[in-house]
């Protein structure tokens, strides 16, 4: 993977250059692209390896709905445990697409393979690629275009296949 110097040195050199566009892939498949800004969006993309994925905790609920809902939520929380689901790696912020003029990478519904990419997460302006991991269906989008996410929040739920 490049350091986070390397990028930095890349970025000024483009920069200072009249060079609109720069793309490096090392050995291990790893890739760095690199533009001038010329658009609302930030300038370098890296794609990154997605963290292992934390288990989500449910929220709790008033003990009164709870008793009310119970047989019900518990075969919501079954059929939410057959899902996967695809976290942030990093604090940034979330993009759906390439570009504001691009369409979404995936929608829901959408059949996705472990290399797929899903969406970017853009931090100190890079923009990390983050793929699937798994094979299946985009069963729900977790949060908006442009919302800031955290480390480990969930993204997508993905029905595995």
């Amino acid at each position: 993977m490049y350091s986070i110097e390397e990028i930095k040195e890349l970025i000024q050199a483009v920069d200072d250059s009249s060079v609109g566009e720069l793309e490096i892939r090392n050995d291990m498949k790893e890739k760095v692209t690199i533009r001038k800004e010329s658009a609302m969006r930030p300038v370098a993309q890296q794609a990154v390896e997605p963290a292992p994925q934390p288990v989500a905790q449910p929220s709790p609920q008033p003990a009164e709905t709870k008793k009310e809902s119970a047989p019900e939520g518990s075969e919501e929380k079954n059929n939410e445990s057959n899902y996967h689901e695809i976290t942030s790696p990093m604090v940034g912020t979330f993009y759906r697409s390439p570009s504001p003029e691009a369409g979404a990478y995936v929608e829901k519904g959408a059949t996705i393979k472990p290399n797929t990419i899903v969406c970017i997460v853009e931090a100190m302006k890079l923009m990390n690629e983050l793929e699937a991991e798994v094979s299946g269906e985009i069963a729900e989008i977790l949060v908006e275009d442009g919302e800031l996410v955290e480390y480990g929040q969930p993204l997508f739920r993905v029905n595995p296949s």
